[in-house]
């Protein structure tokens, strides 16, 4: 399942967030490369403990946790540490990868990559080039959002960055592993809770909501791994 949400960060915070980064010290982005990836990747990033890093992730987790949607699309286990990246210049583009399917999260703990996340922190209008490409059965679909909006995607998906011909682009990713591994499965959980969040909407809460919200514990009863 491809989603993407809009105004997960409020003008505002990308306001702040920018400030963070004007003097933030980029190095080259091979920490969060994979032997392969590392052939084909040419961007920067922020060395996690920099306090822009450390603020810039702090407020997308708090952002991340009081959105309902991204919950439910997600059903998050545990999300690995996002990190901060910049395209510009001659770091300025990511070739067709797969992200590795497990990451280190500290010594001893481990995040299965079942979901990418890429959070905008640049206005599209700023720079040229920079499309997230997403290939996967859904086909080939290229992302290039406002600021402040989040792209969902399954890890398996083959995709890269274009490179960027003008500006910068900067972005907050991450990866998850959900209590529904199944990209499938996790697909029939979101569209039934929308479902039921809309018939509750427009008529109350009948009879009917109540047996498709049992229904939807149930099945994340049989399908989740906690």
């Amino acid at each position: 399942m491809l989603l993407t949400l809009p105004h997960l960060l409020s003008p505002e915070a990308l306001s702040q967030a920018r400030a963070w980064l004007k003097d933030a010290p980029w190095e080259p982005g091979l920490g969060t490369a994979g032997r392969q990836a590392a052939m084909v990747k040419h961007n920067e990033q922020l060395p996690q403990s920099c306090d822009a890093a450390v603020n810039i992730r702090e407020m997308v987790l708090k952002a991340l946790n009081a959105n309902p949607t991204f919950f439910s699309a997600t059903l998050p286990k545990k999300i690995y540490t996002p990190r901060i990246n910049r395209y510009a210049g001659d770091s300025n583009y990511f070739g067709n990868h797969i992200d590795g399917a497990i990451r280190m999260l500290s010594h001893e703990k481990r995040v299965r990559t079942d979901i990418s996340c890429t959070v905008f922190l640049s206005d599209p209008d700023t720079y040229d080039g920079g499309e997230l490409t997403i290939a996967d059965t859904y086909g080939e679909q290229s992302i290039k959002l406002p600021a402040g909006s989040i792209v969902i995607y399954p890890g398996t998906s083959l995709h890269q960055v274009k490179p960027v011909t003008r500006g910068e682009r900067l972005a907050c990713f991450f990866w998850i592993e959900s209590l529904v591994r199944s990209d499938e499965q996790r697909r029939l959980l979101y569209e039934l809770d929308m479902s039921i969040l809309s018939l509750r909407d427009q008529y109350g809460e009948l009879p009917e909501a109540v047996m498709q919200t049992g229904v939807y514990h149930n099945l994340l009863r049989m399908w989740a791994d906690t």
